[in-house]
């Protein structure tokens, strides 16, 4: 299949590349339409696939930089190369729809991806994204990256850390909170502040699998679960008295 593009005049810049955009006018325009789905239908079909896909982006993220690392490069600058790649897919859903669809043969992504990037990116991230192209997975490319980042923060000790609280945290608190923190995790804590109003008071940590909980909301039904089982201790222990008498 033979594929027109027009190329648009100027070239917008991100990060480190000069990525030129390209307008085809033919099957290419209706791609947003066909792929619709009603919000019941995609949720669905999203939370199946989650699973599968991160596993499959984690591959994908490790064997990068395994390769960056075999061939003696800085897996930071190429990170920041990938990234640069990542911000043209946000900015521009047109040239990411393109890549992920599966109308557009794969030669004609390699092509658009050749012309888009020319000579400015890195032997190496050319080389990961014909790969990632010619097996068909240019439509994880954003989760890869985000597993790629994964590792990164893994590399340099940096641990992702989600704190839920009822109300916004100040500057102050956050620092008090990130010094504590350090102590705890072993490396450096990367905050993510979440604001839910469910959450009474306190605060609850998330490092990773792990979920410090320390809201009066937990505390209140730990004190509720308490009385519980220790009423149903009472009940059991006079339930043993009635059944043995001369025990006691």
């Amino acid at each position: 299949m033979t594929v027109n593009y027009d190329t648009v005049s100027i070239n917008r810049h991100y990060g480190k590349y000069a990525f030129r955009i390209f307008r085809h006018y033919g099957e290419y325009a209706s791609i947003p339409a066909f792929i619709t789905m009603d919000d019941s239908t995609q949720f669905a079909a999203e939370f199946h696939a989650d699973v599968t896909v991160e596993k499959i982006a984690e591959i994908y993220a490790e064997a990068f930089l395994n390769a960056v690392d075999a061939k003696g490069e800085s897996a930071d600058e190429k990170f920041d190369e990938f990234t640069s790649f990542v911000d043209v897919l946000r900015e521009i859903p047109k040239f990411n729809d393109v890549l992920s669809s599966v109308m557009v043969p794969t030669e004609e992504k390699l092509s658009l991806i050749d012309k888009a990037i020319g000579n400015q990116a890195s032997p190496t991230f050319k080389d990961f994204l014909r790969i990632v192209a010619k097996r068909g997975r240019l439509d994880i490319l954003r989760a890869i990256h985000t597993e790629a980042a994964a590792f990164i923060d893994q590399r340099h000790h940096r641990i992702p850390v989600t704190i839920t609280t009822a109300v916004p945290l100040d500057e102050q608190v956050l620092g008090n909170l990130s010094e504590k923190l350090r102590q705890i995790v072993g490396g450096e804590p990367i905050i993510q502040s979440v604001v839910d109003p469910e959450t009474i008071g306190g605060l609850v940590v998330r490092v990773g699998d792990t979920i410090y909980d320390a809201s009066i909301l937990t505390q209140l039904k730990n004190v509720r679960q308490q009385m519980i089982d220790r009423s149903a201790h009472e009940i059991q222990s006079r339930r043993d008295s009635f059944r043995n008498p001369e025990g006691n």
